[in-house]
This record gives structure tokens, sequence and C-alpha cells, in this order.
């Protein structure tokens, strides 16, 4: 299923690394500045990248497989992005950023804690269950310790968005303050991983965003201080 919500609104500004070539940390290079790429082979790469990375091993798949499938040169691509891992994650870092910024203009205007979180828990299933290609490519097939090194990986707009609505409710006294922010944050998002990933071995037969209420009461249960709390 191509992401052709994301490709939608996607412009040249909303692309952050994608299209700049990146050194070992993430950071882009500083050398001349290469010409944006045109958006229609931005669009013919994002698509290929999303067929080939979300049913192939990572480690077998290479840059030709891309540019094959794209139409697009290998010398092209490798001149924008310098080797495989960085063209993926630099597709990675748009696509999470799509979320993200989804997750921040659907919170407007709810103000209550428990409600603030569930949103959050059915918006991330949801966007996984309309783009289940993506949620392979994460979950499945890249692999953690290489992404671990790489600058997109921290998505700091996201977690210090999911860490600042934690750190909140346990200031409140809602949610369990023994332990860090960041714990909690591992609890939802395992949750995420774990419910995306079984539901494609699974054969997407069942509707995943359908059962975010449910997971949510239990995580919920899990992480307030009280656990038979009905708050």
């Amino acid at each position: 299923m191509p992401l052709k919500s994301i490709q939608a609104r996607r412009s040249g500004a909303k692309n952050r690394t994608a299209g700049v070539p990146l050194k070992g940390d993430g950071q882009p290079e500083r050398r001349t500045a290469l010409p944006p790429l045109r958006p229609a082979v931005k669009a013919r790469l994002e698509q290929a990248v999303l067929d080939i990375f979300s049913h192939s091993d990572f480690h077998k798949a290479n840059i030709r497989d891309v540019a094959k499938r794209a139409g697009v040169s290998f010398s092209t691509i490798y001149k924008y992005y310098g080797s495989k891992e960085r063209l993926v994650f630099a597709f990675v870092d748009v696509w999470l950023g799509e979320l993200t910024d989804r997750i921040i203009d659907h919170l407007q205007g709810i103000e209550d804690l428990k409600e603030k979180m569930r949103k959050v828990l059915w918006l991330q299933l949801d966007y996984y269950e309309r783009n289940p290609h993506l949620g392979r490519i994460i979950f499945m097939t890249l692999p953690m310790a290489t992404w671990m090194a790489d600058e997109t990986f921290k998505q700091k707009k996201m977690i210090h968005l999911y860490l600042d609505v934690l750190k909140k409710g346990q200031a409140q006294g809602v949610l369990n303050p023994n332990v860090r922010a960041g714990v909690l944050l591992d609890f939802m998002l395992g949750m995420v991983q774990r419910s995306f990933t079984m539901w494609a071995q699974r054969g997407q037969k069942e509707n995943l965003a359908g059962q975010a209420n449910v997971i949510f009461e239990m995580l919920w249960r899990g992480m307030t201080c009280d656990p038979l709390s009905k708050k």
C-alpha cells in the first residue's frame, strides 16, 4: 500500500534529510550543496524504498535494487545519500516527522491527560495500519543497532512531545512517579510495536486501530499510581 496520504502532503521544505548527503553521525555533510531532487524523483525513490525494504531482508537489498525499481540512476542515489542506510533512514525520518505533526495537530484542544494519551495511542496504531509498509520497515526490517547509531533514530520532536505529557502526568500525581518518564514511554511504545508486528504476522486481518481503546485501558492501569484508578 503506497503512502499516498504522506506523499500528497509532502513538500520540498518538509523533506528534512531526504536528498541531503549525510555523514556517519547522521548530520548533513559540509560540502557544496546539491540541487534538490525533483519531486517526481523523490516520490519514485520513496515508493521503491517502501516496496523493497518492507518485504526484503535489509542486508540483502541494495541501492541497485532501489535504482532499478525507481528508475533512478545508481550514481544519482549514491550522490545524494551515500549509502543504503542513509537512504532508508532519510525517508524514515520524513515519515516519522509526518506522524509527529499529525499527533500535534490532533492533540490541540484536549486537556484531559487520559484522553490525550488515549488519542496518542490511537493515532500511532491508525498511522501504521494505514501505512503497513512503513510499519514493517520500522518494526521488522531496520537493523536496530545501525539505526540507533544514526541521528534520525532520536526523533527528538516526537520523543519530547511524549515525555512532556508523561512528566506532567507524574507531576499531577496521576502517573507512576517511581520510574522515569522514559520507562512509561517505553511501556507504551513497546505495546505499539508488538501490536503492529503480530497484526502483520497474522495477515492484517483485524482492525488494528480498532483495538486501541482496549489496549489503552490495560496500559493506563499499568501506568497510573493506583492500578484500580478509574481516572
